[in-house]
């Protein structure tokens, strides 16, 4: 999957998570000697996880997050714990709960556009398939895509607000089918029946036209139109090209005339052009020197976002369609901005406003007066944001010379006198990509003394085409290469012990914790993988069903198990677990679909067999990704207890 196929594909693989939790209780650490020997040179209190972990964690729905009349936003929050629905007041930032779950995340996705009625997604305990559940004004809740073992998903509105669109898999386990529900009473009918070779990846806003994705390979797409009222309904190619080139749907111009849609086709990154339903002529329409990820428009078509992805930092350009001219946004404070939601009437602007050092809060911008209002404050009252760290964006060298990114985070009081541990992060993906902003682990490592460097090896999304696909079936070689050079990046600053430097990633950056220790045992003194593969051939065979067309995406990059079984066995760590010699920590939800908890429990039992010590943790409420707050805690003081036993 390249970057286009990524924007597409977020939703159902977004396989870069690595917040982590456990279902036992959790209680503030006690510092150690050696944190209360370092704090007393930097003057840094010391936290517990959780304290990290009971900051609130915030999101806006992503279909209407403004209520019908203005008077609501809809959120999701981890407030209780558990990631639950609210309704906050624009104004003063209070909540009302519309869910109340103790176990099962519950995740807004939509008002309804004439009443308060609400739509939101459920899966069970991790298990990542969701059912789409519709809350009454009364509170009842009413599950409307019922079923054992399907996967649905909201995907958006009818521009008269009439009916909504949801895709589901119930009739065919490897086919998203859209389906289109009445408003009213919840009828529906099947608007597109899918041969399972197809993603649905937008429509236009009088109905009469879907895109649809064909995934070709790793690095080729192409996009088709369905003209729903021409005589013949197959789909029309209109981006043809016989060249390794990826494309994907944005959205359709609001007058209808044009569909927006991103390529990397012209160059190193994706850019945004127009095709012309009337004509089938191509024009570029919007470009930067980086991947743009979006555009998209209000209702009204007055206003317009475009997202970049500038160097790991999402970066949200709002302007007027009729002026170009940008949105005031002065009055927000500096940070990243994500998720821009416009009122019903487009005279305010609701979005969510993050740094390094402290979590997404929730601001509202009254356009006109440019004034702006903040309704929430994420980070736990405990916490001085003084005592955590910011990044830095730093480039280092790798084996054959290649520039490779990452983001560093380097602790208070770090300097030549007082050398501290580190680790390398490795993302998750393959693919995924490293990013500058809060993370609760991460500052939880950084405040207790250890260096954080999360490292974009070749391969890593958000760099133009050419790196992404340096390491296509070339996984656990030359992407485990630039993970070796950055640790030896780190050895050489003069502020980090040479001799205490581990490595930890989630989901892929799991598996490549097990291959540096398995292929490279003599880099790094302790490992830390969070659901990681470590055989390749069981991952593949075993992908759920409703991946999809994605499936022969991850082929291409990885390799078919049918094909090159001699290549996924020379690259799987639990084959070469002899080879581990270091203590190791392992962290495994037990519903994960994409990892099986048998790959955490086979490479447990290896090393074990090495006379290596070896921790493992699961929990049996969690998935890939870890949504209760009592098992992030638990894990992120595992990482933090075993990182200084080994390390310290």
């Amino acid at each position: 999957m390249n970057d286009v196929l990524k924007v597409l594909l977020s939703v159902i693989a977004a396989m870069l998570l690595l917040s982590c939790d456990s279902s036992s209780e959790s209680k503030p650490r006690t510092d150690t000697a050696a944190d209360q020997a370092s704090s007393s040179v930097d003057h840094v209190q010391r936290y517990a996880a959780e304290q990290f972990f009971t900051s609130v964690g915030y999101s806006l729905a992503g279909g209407h997050a403004w209520s019908f009349d203005d008077s609501a936003l809809l959120t999701t929050s981890d407030k209780n714990g558990t990631f639950n629905v609210y309704a906050m007041n624009p104004k003063d930032g209070s909540m009302t709960a519309l869910t109340e779950s103790t176990d099962n995340a519950h995740r807004a996705a939509s008002w309804f556009p004439a009443d308060n009625r609400i739509l939101f997604a459920r899966d069970q305990s991790g298990d990542e398939l969701d059912h789409v559940f519709v809350r009454e004004v009364d509170g009842e809740v009413v599950d409307l895509t019922p079923g054992e073992g399907l996967k649905a998903q909201f995907t958006g509105w009818s521009d008269s607000g009439s009916h909504f669109f949801v895709l589901s898999n119930e009739r065919d386990a490897k086919a998203m089918d859209l389906y289109r529900y009445q408003t009213g009473n919840y009828n529906r009918e099947l608007v597109f029946e899918n041969d399972g070779s197809w993603f649905v990846s937008g429509g236009s806003r009088d109905e009469r036209y879907l895109v649809l994705l064909k995934a070709i390979s790793n690095a080729r797409s192409q996009l088709y139109l369905l003209d729903r009222e021409a005589d013949d309904s197959s789909p029309v190619l209109i981006t043809p090209s016989e060249e390794d080139v990826s494309h994907t749907s944005f959205t359709f111009t609001p007058d209808g005339k044009y569909l927006i849609y991103g390529t990397d086709e012209h160059g190193e990154f994706v850019s945004a052009w127009q095709y012309e339903l009337a004509t089938g002529e191509h024009s570029p329409y919007f470009a930067a020197d980086w991947d743009l990820l979006g555009v998209s428009f209000t209702k009204s078509g007055q206003y317009r976002n475009t997202t970049t992805n500038e160097d790991g930092r999402f970066v949200v350009s709002l302007t007027s369609v009729g002026s170009g001219q940008a949105i005031d946004l002065a009055a927000l404070p500096n940070g990243g901005i994500r998720s821009p939601r416009f009122s019903r009437d487009e005279t305010k602007l609701a979005m969510l406003v993050t740094t390094d050092t402290s979590p997404r809060d929730i601001y509202t911008v009254e356009l006109k007066a440019g004034t702006a209002n903040r309704l929430t404050s994420a980070l736990n009252p405990e916490i001085e944001e003084a005592d955590l760290v910011g990044s830095e964006v730093v480039r280092y060298p790798s084996f054959d010379g290649l520039d490779i990114p990452g983001i560093l985070f380097k602790p208070h009081g770090a300097n030549a006198d007082n050398r501290v541990p580190a680790v390398v992060l490795v993302h998750g993906g393959p693919g995924g990509q490293s990013r500058p902003g809060y993370s609760g682990s991460t500052q939880h490592l950084a405040n207790h003394g250890i260096a954080v460097f999360a490292a974009n090896n070749r391969g890593s999304s958000g760099y133009g085409k050419t790196f992404y696909h340096m390491d296509d079936l070339k996984h656990g070689e030359v992407d485990l290469d630039d993970i070796v050079y950055a640790q030896k990046y780190l050895a050489s600053l003069d502020w980090v012990d040479a001799d205490r430097i581990g490595i930890m990633g989630g989901s892929y950056g799991g598996y490549m914790v097990g291959a540096a220790l398995a292929f490279r045992p003599e880099v790094f003194k302790v490992g830390v993988n969070i659901f990681g593969v470590m055989n390749w051939v069981r991952t593949l065979q075993s992908i759920p069903a409703w991946w999809g067309p994605q499936r022969d995406a991850l082929f291409a990059e990885l390799g078919d198990p049918e094909t090159d079984l001699e290549r996924l066995e020379r690259i799987s760590p639990l084959f070469h677990a002899s080879n581990i010699k270091v203590p190791l920590l392992v962290v495994q939800g037990a519903n994960d679909p994409r990892v099986l908890q048998i790959e955490s429990d086979e490479i447990v039992a290896a090393v074990r067999d090495n006379d290596v010590p070896v921790e493992y943790l699961v929990f049996p409420d969690e998935g890939h990704g870890f949504s209760q707050r009592a098992n992030r805690i638990a894990a992120s003081e595992a990482y933090v207890r075993f990182l200084n036993q080994y390390l310290g």
